[in-house]
């Protein structure tokens, strides 16, 4: 069975120089985190070029820090590491700017500080992680739906999935059940334990891909229980059919 690298061992391979497995790591780790990071830095009123250079500037300024190349996933949750760490370094940029305009210098804080805490404690108030944290869900999701995806076609079902996939979370237009069952030349109670199965799966993918962000086995269970308010905040589109 196919369980995911922890988030800490994909930064520490990505805090590597030159060799492969760190490129790799360092593109997984863009995939993944650049969408979260760039709407958190967005909802903080920077505009959308300069929303994308922070967002580059962060994640370097993650990799040279050599406080990460020994990642320890007891830490605890990767989310929050990673959400304190973008609160500081824009507090850091906010200052340094600041101190531009007075004329005077700023030296930001390092990530090697043997202060540093998992959990955001800026000097400044902590903004509102909604944006962060929703998006963080919907990467969790949409890797999940990848990895079912990558099951049916493995198994030679890629035209079954085209169908059962309207009855996943992300389904922006589910589709009746006669419907689908026309489709598939299945009867509806064949369909349904299909449906079933397949929702299984995917639910098994996001707890695998959430025990790679968490410290301990109890934190899954609750971290998946916060994701899923995430998405159910009134303004998501985040469908949820059951069968």
């Amino acid at each position: 069975m196919y369980f995911p690298s922890t988030q800490w061992s994909l930064l520490a391979k990505a805090s590597l120089n030159g060799e492969t497995s760190a490129r790799d790591a360092l593109e997984e780790l863009c995939r993944r985190y650049w969408q979260p990071i760039f709407q958190f830095i967005r909802s903080r009123g920077f505009k959308e070029t300069e929303s994308q250079d922070l967002t580059q500037a962060f994640l370097l300024h993650l990799l040279e820090r050599s406080a990460l190349k020994k990642p320890d996933r007891l830490k605890g949750r990767f989310r929050s590491f990673l959400l304190g760490s973008l609160n500081r370094f824009i507090w850091d940029e906010l200052d340094r700017r600041n101190a531009e305009k007075r004329g005077g210098g700023h030296a930001p804080a390092s990530l090697d500080d043997s202060n540093l805490h998992l959990e955001a404690e800026p000097s400044h108030p902590a903004p509102d992680s909604t944006a962060f944290d929703r998006e963080w869900a919907l990467v969790v999701l949409e890797t999940s739906l990848a990895r079912v995806q990558e099951d049916y076609v493995g198994e030679g079902k890629a035209d079954m999935y085209a169908v059962l996939r309207h009855f996943l979370p992300e389904a922006v237009r589910p589709m009746a059940y006669e419907d689908a069952a026309a489709r598939l030349r299945m009867g509806l109670s064949a369909l349904k334990s299909e449906i079933h199965r397949m929702r299984m799966r995917f639910r098994s993918f996001v707890r695998q891909e959430i025990a790679g962000t968490v410290g301990a086995p109890h934190e899954i269970d609750e971290e998946m229980e916060y994701l899923r308010k995430v998405l159910m905040q009134p303004g998501n589109d985040l469908q949820t059919t059951e069968a």
